[in-house]
This record gives structure tokens, sequence and C-alpha cells, in this order.
């Protein structure tokens, strides 16, 4: 998986996040305009983050059926489910709609008013003067303005939170694809000890009847067979785990095993440091949301500063007098005068708000500057086992496995010797294992933005 990550999934998913976040360097990102949400994802690297949804829900699919020849699960599959599936995806596209609405309300001139008026009722016998009259608020100072602008920074956080999620769901997806392929090798691991268990136990038989060992050796050997069992059987259960987990994620959960395509120990990824924190620091979602939030701030502070001036009220009033036969016209003005409110409290509230975003944008950064600190560390530490179990270790294991059982059943070794050699060849194969689950899981969250979660929404 060097070099591009990334794998077309047609209209369901534009594209995967799998390498392609630790090279590249930082942009200037707008929020696109309009356009279907659910049916495309971000381009991770594009800095551009998803557009308005249209009115519609994706439609749940039928449950996969299990069958003995179900052709395998694809990861490219997975993501198209979770696309269509996950709830956090819907609620985050809602969101953006919301504040879109608000958008668009934030920037409407206020209504005219219409009235009948009549004065003079019952006046010397006649019906007075009666007739309509006509008002209308006058808004100031680019008040509507500085709303919309305000409105507009809400919008494009929403559409940069909409992001993040799709990245979380994204990653959390990846992690569980790798989880199963995991727990899967780890089922291949513990039947293969069951089997040597097994025939270990079958030798020592042998043996006993040729009075090469003694009752106690065959015992022992009858013990870590069952041993090896218990360790298949608690395989299969974290497999079932594991499968379970995923299918939550995808939005499936009733969905039954597959069997999924794909190598936990191929291509994997090779990431460089300086580079994957400036790429996080540069495209993450976090980040921007936070410094649309600075924008949103200095514009709710201009209006603030502009409603110090308040808006006025035209009238007008047109009224026919049935006494005199004669059309009368009213004009009126009404203007408040600001001696004692003149949004003080709001404006400092306003200003409070300006400064406290400005430090979001650091104390995001700075935070996922220590989250990377923490989750390169262990993915480097990870890699490294990785490779020398690889390269030395579990081959090495393997070869004295071999020796050392071809040894014992000529009687040159004792079963001490041959268990000895089993247990570590086991233990070196549960540290590759758990080695490369680190690597996977530390890998997809470097390559992710450092967001995880795909099943938290917090609007």
């Amino acid at each position: 998986m060097n070099g591009s990550r990334f794998a077309p999934l047609g209209r369901a998913l534009a594209v995967m996040l799998v390498g392609s976040v630790c090279a590249g360097a930082a942009e200037t990102r707008t929020p696109p305009a309009d356009g279907h949400f659910l049916s495309e994802w971000i381009v991770p690297g594009s800095h551009t983050a998803p557009a308005q949804p249209a009115e519609q829900t994706p439609q749940l699919a039928a449950p996969h059926t299990p069958q003995a020849l179900s052709p395998a699960l694809t990861l490219d599959d997975l993501v198209q489910i979770a696309s269509a599936h996950n709830p956090t995806l819907v609620q985050a596209s809602m969101a953006v709609r919301a504040a879109r609405g608000r958008y668009v309300q934030a920037g409407l001139y206020p209504n005219p008013t219409v009235a009948y008026v009549g004065d003079e009722i019952g006046n010397d016998g006649t019906e007075g003067l009666n007739g309509a009259a006509f008002g209308q608020e006058i808004v100031t100072n680019g008040k509507l303005r500085f709303a919309r602008a305000a409105a507009s920074c809400e919008l494009q956080q929403a559409i940069w939170a909409l992001e993040a999620q799709q990245y979380r769901v994204l990653n959390d997806v990846r992690a569980g694809y790798y989880e199963v392929l995991l727990a899967q090798r780890l089922i291949d691991v513990n039947r293969q000890l069951v089997h040597i268990g097994e025939e270990s136990a079958r030798v020592t038989e042998q043996l006993l009847l040729a009075k090469a060992v003694a009752q106690p050796e065959v015992l022992q050997a009858r013990i870590e067979a069952d041993r090896a069992s218990l360790s298949l059987a608690d395989a299969e259960h974290g497999h079932r785990g594991a499968w379970q987990r995923l299918t939550a994620m995808l939005g499936q959960p009733h969905m039954q095993e597959r069997p999924l395509a794909g190598h936990v120990d191929a291509d994997l990824p090779r990431l460089d440091r300086q580079q994957c924190l400036a790429t996080i620091l540069a495209r993450s979602p976090q980040v921007a949301r936070a410094q649309a939030g600075v924008t949103r701030a200095h514009n709710e502070l201009a209006y603030q500063i502009a409603a110090r001036h308040p808006n006025f009220e035209v009238q007008t009033a047109v009224k026919y007098d049935t006494g005199s036969d004669y059309t009368v016209a009213d004009v009126g003005l009404a203007v408040p005068l600001p001696l004692f409110d003149r949004n003080q409290g709001r404006v400092l509230e306003a200003q409070a708000h300006r400064r406290a975003a400005s430090n979001e944008v650091r104390r995001i950064e700075l935070e996922l500057c220590n989250r990377f600190a923490t989750v390169f560390q262990e993915y480097a530490v990870a890699r490294q086992h990785v490779e020398t179990h690889a390269n030395s270790i579990l081959p090495n294991a393997k070869r004295s496995l071999e020796l050392t059982t071809a040894a014992y059943r000529e009687g040159e070794y004792d079963y001490l010797a041959l268990l000895t050699a089993q247990r570590t060849y086991f233990s070196a194969s549960l540290e590759y294992l758990n080695s490369l689950d680190r690597l996977w899981a530390r890998s997809i969250e470097i390559e992710g933005l450092l967001l995880t979660g795909g099943l938290e929404w917090d609007e």
C-alpha cells in the first residue's frame, strides 16, 4: 500500500484514504457549493469539504445470506456498505442542511406590515376615518450582511464536521477490516498449534509403547494439546467479536459472516514522521472547522458593533373621511434612542468569543501534535517489531521447532525440549500478529488525520 492509497468506488464512494495523507502540503481550503452528499465521499488530499446533501435517505440493503462459497468481501465493498448505512453520516449531512437553512434565514429582510385603521368612528353619527396603514422596519448599518456572513461560516463549520465524520467512519471501517483479517490469521495459527499438539501427543504415546518416555510425559503432551484446543476456541470467539464490531460500524449489525479478501502482511505502510505531521496539520478538518469559527466570531463581533445603531421603522396610513369626503394621509417615523442600551454587553461577549476562537485553532493544532507523537511512536515500535519477527524471529523459531520435533521422534531430545520449541514458536507467532495489529491500527489513524469514532456523533 505504498504510494497512492485511493481506489475508485463509483458514485457510492469517490475514493478511499490509505496513504496519500502523508504526502501533501498545506493548501487553502474552501467548502464547495451544493451537491449530493451520500453519493460521494470526500477525496482525501483534495482539501475540499463534502457538499450539502440532497433530499434523499439511503435505502438499507438486505443482509447478505451466508453461503458456503460466498465471494470474499474487499475493503472497497465494506466502505460502500458503510457509506450507505452508517447513521452518523446521515446525521452529519442533516447538520449541514440545518446550517444551510440558518444561512438562508439570516439574510432575509424583515417583512412589511399592513393594518386597518379607523379613527373618530361614530363622531357626529358618521363612520369616521377608515383606511389602511403600512409599515416597514429599515435595517441599518449592514446588519444583514454581517449576519449572513456569520451564518456562512457556521455552514462551513458544519461541512468540515461532515468531512471529519467521513474520515472517522472510513478509518474505523479500515481498522475493523484488518482486525477481522488478523483474527482469521490467529485462528490459522491456533489450528496449526492444535495440529502440532495432537501430533506431539501421538508421537509421545508411540514412544511410551516403545518405553522411550514415561507416563507423565504423555500426560503433559495431552495437556498441551487440550490447551491448544482452548486457544483455538478463544481465537474463534475473538473472530466473531471482531466481525460484529465491524458490521456495527457498517450499519449492518446482523450481517452474516463472510470471508474477507486481503493479507495483513502485504504492502505494509511506511510513513515519514515529519511529512505525516505536516500533512495532518494542513489537511485536518478539525483545524479547518476551528479556522472557520474564527471568521465566524469576527463576523458576529462586527454584527454586534453594527447593532449599536438601531433599526428604525417608517409608517404611513391612507384614510377616507366619510364626514368631509376627504382622503387624508399619515406619515410616521419611529427611531429607538440608544441612551441606556447601546449593546455594550453583547459586544463584550462577542469580543471574548473571538479571542477564544483564535485560541481554539492553536489548541487543536497542539492537541494533534500531542496525539501524533504518541501514535507515531507506537507505529514506529510496531513496524520495527514486525520487521524483526518476519525477518529473523519467526524463521528461526519455525526452524528450531522442525529440528526439535525431528530429534524428539528419534529419541534424541526429551519432551521438555519439544515443549519449549513449540511454545517459543507459538509465542513468536502471537507477538508477530500483535505487532501487525498495532502497526495497522496506528498507521490507519495517522493516515486518517487522527480521526476515529465512526459511531460517535455530537453535533
